[in-house]
């Protein structure tokens, strides 16, 4: 079962298994992680569920749609390039191991 590292801004990290094809938000949702709020339960539609993906693991993730690039524009925290939408990371074997940072708030 894949696995995904979720580091908390203060340095903690939980390490939580996924189903395959689960999104790294349904992931983080269903183990209760605190720092993903994910208000619009996945719809790509809020940008509460906003990551930063560890720079090693970029290139393994799938384009970004226009949907998911216009919603990180209004992220409650910075954008960075390696900015994205957890809801919209779909956890594959090949994905096993991805590592994101929480931000510091999502609201």
């Amino acid at each position: 079962m894949p696995a995904i590292t979720f580091i908390h801004p203060d340095g903690k990290s939980d390490r939580v298994e996924t189903g395959d094809g689960e999104s790294a938000m349904q992931a983080a949702t269903r183990h209760g992680l605190d720092g993903i709020l994910a208000e619009c339960g996945g719809n790509a539609m809020c940008a509460t569920c906003h990551v930063y993906v560890d720079e090693s693991w970029l290139t393994r993730l799938p384009d970004m749609a226009d949907d998911e690039d216009a919603l990180l524009d209004g992220t409650a925290s910075e954008r960075l390039p390696n900015s994205r939408l957890s809801c919209q990371i779909h956890v594959t074997p090949a994905l096993d191991g991805l590592v994101v940072k929480l931000p510091e708030r999502q609201v």
